[in-house]
């Protein structure tokens, strides 16, 4: 067990030849006190709302819709505009937008506000190409102009707080995550996420810190730390690393939710958790199964149609456990909520182990796109 100093800094015992952890304070943007400041990521087919749901459950501390294209809000196109639904429970609401043309931006932003959404942010890391290639995203490393003029017009279309997620660079050699917070700070943006790999490296290699260390020297907004946060000591690592203000977490939290109860644990009260036993990670998929079922059809009667994208995001559940291929492959074809839970039950009825993922989560998965680490 971790202890805490009297003044609340993690001990350095359990983070060779790291610092101290520097406080834990909560996390501003704008008006909203973040706590605890333990963020998860926006990722792309990923965080719905029944993931930022779950997760805020186990004590993430702000949430984020999945990047949604500006241009498409502009067109009022219904897709888009879906992205911008949320319950209460996930308050404060991010929402994500994407695009480089600064009215169309601004535009999105004033659809984003009139949804009821907190904060604003913007994707300025997606490395996909069909990101990319229009000038957005990560793209915009490469452009601190058209950066600069798009931050600006989206803080000055709405009253609310606006932040964005970027990566460290393009490919090593262009952009600068540093060059990008200074910009940012400069038009007014509140905070700055950045991803520790370039846009080049996509998901491959390792994250790299140290820029994120350099940006939280180099501006006054709150920095957030991103990339390769897998367990709760790394989310220790990478505040005393850096002395950033919060930790952002992505895929990690994917058929793992309890990854926010575990680090809070470590940070605030200095306890490692054990995981969460078999029948808590089978029940867990079950209540995503059924959230997910209620807010499409509004009903958990077991003939209730499953909706094609909840298939992976169950899927997630079972790439974490021994001996469970057969239940991961027919989860990515059930048809109704009722398949679902015959899959379960006959889980909790055999006799399997829970594999250590530590080291497998990243080729158990498939990546999504624009995830974060």
């Amino acid at each position: 067990m971790t202890v805490l100093a009297r003044d609340n800094r993690i001990s350095d015992s359990h983070l060779p030849g790291s610092p101290a952890l520097p406080l834990v304070e909560p996390l501003r943007i704008g008006k909203h006190s973040i706590w605890p400041p333990v963020l998860l990521a926006p990722m792309a087919g990923e965080t719905g709302s029944v993931l930022r749901i779950l997760c805020r459950r186990q004590g993430a501390g702000l949430v984020c819709t999945e990047l949604t294209s500006s241009e498409g809000l502009s067109r009022n196109s219904r897709r888009s505009l879906e992205f911008l639904s949320w319950t209460d429970e996930e308050r404060p609401i991010s929402a994500q937008i994407y695009g480089a043309n600064p009215e169309i931006m601004a535009e999105a932003a004033r659809k984003c506000r009139d949804a009821g959404a907190d904060i604003i942010d913007i994707n300025m890391g997606c490395w996909v190409p069909k990101v990319a290639k229009t000038g957005a995203g990560a793209s915009l490393l490469k452009d601190l102009k058209r950066a600069a003029e798009v931050m600006t017009a989206v803080v000055k279309a709405t009253e609310l707080p606006l932040t964005i997620k970027t990566r460290v660079g393009w490919d090593g050699c262009v952009g600068s995550a540093v060059e990008m917070a200074k910009v940012a700070q400069d038009c007014g943006v509140a905070a700055i996420a950045i991803h520790g790999r370039t846009a080049i490296q996509g998901f491959t290699g390792v994250a790299d810190w140290t820029p994120i260390a350099e940006a939280k020297a180099s501006v006054r907004i709150p920095v957030i730390g991103n990339g390769d946060v897998r367990t709760a000591a790394d989310a220790a690592r990478l505040f005393a690393q850096t002395g950033c203000d919060a930790v952002m977490i992505g895929r990690q939290a994917l058929g793992y939710p309890w990854i926010f109860r575990e680090v809070n644990a470590l940070l605030l009260d200095g306890v490692n958790l054990p995981g969460p036993t078999p029948r808590e990670r089978v029940e867990m998929a079950r209540d995503h199964a059924r959230l997910t079922s209620f807010q499409a059809h509004g009903s958990n009667a077991a003939s209730t149609p499953m909706p094609a994208f909840a298939r992976g995001q169950l899927g997630h559940y079972m790439a974490r456990i021994r001996s469970a291929a057969d239940a991961r492959r027919r989860m990515h074809l059930v048809e109704t909520l009722g398949e679902v839970e015959t899959i379960l039950d006959r889980l909790l009825e055999q006799n399997w182990d829970i594999a250590d993922v530590s080291e497998q989560r990243e080729t158990s998965t498939k990546e999504p796109a624009c995830a974060s680490g």
